[in-house]
């Protein structure tokens, strides 16, 4: 293996990276949110509201996110819904993750005892203010978990943007690869530059939900 060559390349594969970065951000704070309000949607929403959630959340994690991915980057197009390459794929993304997220939520805000709620209301607290300040700062210690794991996910999910030809870090490293013929070099680097930056996002996740754990105990 030859890290030289890889070395030399470091400002087109750092462009891949904060490519990657930008999509990564995106996508977790878009799913993130989508997936709090349809949580939220699944467990008070009237009949029909959950109905139809349940039926998005159900076949978003049934279907492979390449399915979604090109549903939207091609499906959009034919109904003159001209998004760039960019936004497609973080729509797709996002709305993966937000299927995912909105289980996280449903199952957190099930496990907060109903005597919180209760007294929110004898509070006077309306619905969403009881939401805010009572219910989802209690759920989300015991969301952080699998929060964390969908965001690592994400992370990794990221890599598919090379599919519809986004120049991501994979899509970089794939090119130099090429360019340079140094194959193993060059995915020896992707392993470790992706294996570092979701260790990082999961001892991040892991210390913040010690940190909220010992919030709610204090």
């Amino acid at each position: 293996m030859n890290f030289d060559v890889v070395w030399d390349n470091r400002q087109l594969l750092w462009n891949g990276l904060i490519y990657t970065f930008k999509l990564f951000a995106v996508v977790v704070v878009l799913g993130t949110a989508m997936g709090i309000v349809f949580g939220i949607g699944l467990l008070y929403g009237n009949l029909v509201i959950r109905g139809v959630l349940r039926a998005y959340v159900d076949i978003l994690r049934g279907m492979p996110l390449i399915v979604t991915i090109f549903l939207i980057f091609y499906g959009l197009s034919s109904y003159h819904l001209n998004l760039s390459p960019f936004q497609s794929i973080a729509l797709a993304l996002a709305i993966f993750a937000a299927a995912h997220m909105a289980e996280i939520v449903r199952g957190s805000v099930t496990s907060i005892a109903a005597g919180q709620t209760d007294a929110a209301k004898a509070l006077g607290l309306t619905f969403w203010p009881r939401m805010a300040w009572v219910i989802l700062p209690q759920a989300a210690p015991i969301g952080m978990g699998p929060w964390t794991n969908l965001v690592v996910d994400m992370f990794k999910a990221t890599s598919l943007a090379i599919l519809v030809s986004q120049a991501d870090f994979l899509f970089s490293i794939q090119k130099r690869a090429i360019a340079e013929r140094e194959y193993i070099s060059f995915y020896m680097a992707a392993i470790v530059v992706y294996f570092v930056c979701c260790f990082a996002i999961s001892r991040a996740g892991a210390w913040a939900s010690r940190r909220m754990r010992v919030g709610m105990t204090s």
